[in-house]
């Protein structure tokens, strides 16, 4: 199973700190200014609710199995996106079932993106450090797995 983010909508209080976070983390990827605040972990409100809504790494992936081009393929333990054979179409966006996929124009050029854990950072994805209420975690199955076998 690959790593996933993970919200506790009982801790998210909708300040969208993990959006900064990611944006801020993602920087040398876009340009931050008011057209590139593009996070790749989104707050969702309801009424009465708030939580964060990323992309899940799924094991047999829709948006990888609908991509016309092979640019969202398991790659290193999760699910990436190839942005130079990213065609933008979209059909990524409509299989996710979590909605966590977006296909924005950079630079006159759609792209999708969608949330790839950090793999740049030594420290773990940005929104999980960053969440002040502590209502996210990253969830690697594996990582426990081998943990509880050398505790064992």
């Amino acid at each position: 199973m690959n790593p996933f983010i993970v919200a506790d909508a009982m801790k998210c209080i909708g300040c969208r700190t993990c959006e900064v976070a990611c944006v801020v983390a993602h920087q040398e990827c876009w340009p931050v200014d008011a057209d590139g605040f593009i996070p790749r972990i989104q707050v969702v409100k309801g009424d009465t609710i708030t939580s964060a809504v990323a992309c899940h790494h799924c094991e047999d992936a829709p948006c990888a199995n609908v991509c016309p081009t092979q640019a969202i393929r398991r790659e290193s333990g999760r699910i990436a996106v190839d942005q130079q054979y990213c065609i933008g179409c979209k059909s990524c966006m409509l299989a996710c079932p979590f909605g966590a996929m977006q296909v924005v124009v950079q630079q006159g050029r759609a792209q999708a993106i969608k949330c790839d854990l950090c793999q740049h950072r030594d420290n773990g994805p940005a929104c999980v450090e960053a969440c002040p209420t502590q209502a996210l975690m990253c969830v690697d199955v594996e990582k426990r797995r081998q943990q509880t076998f050398y505790i064992a």
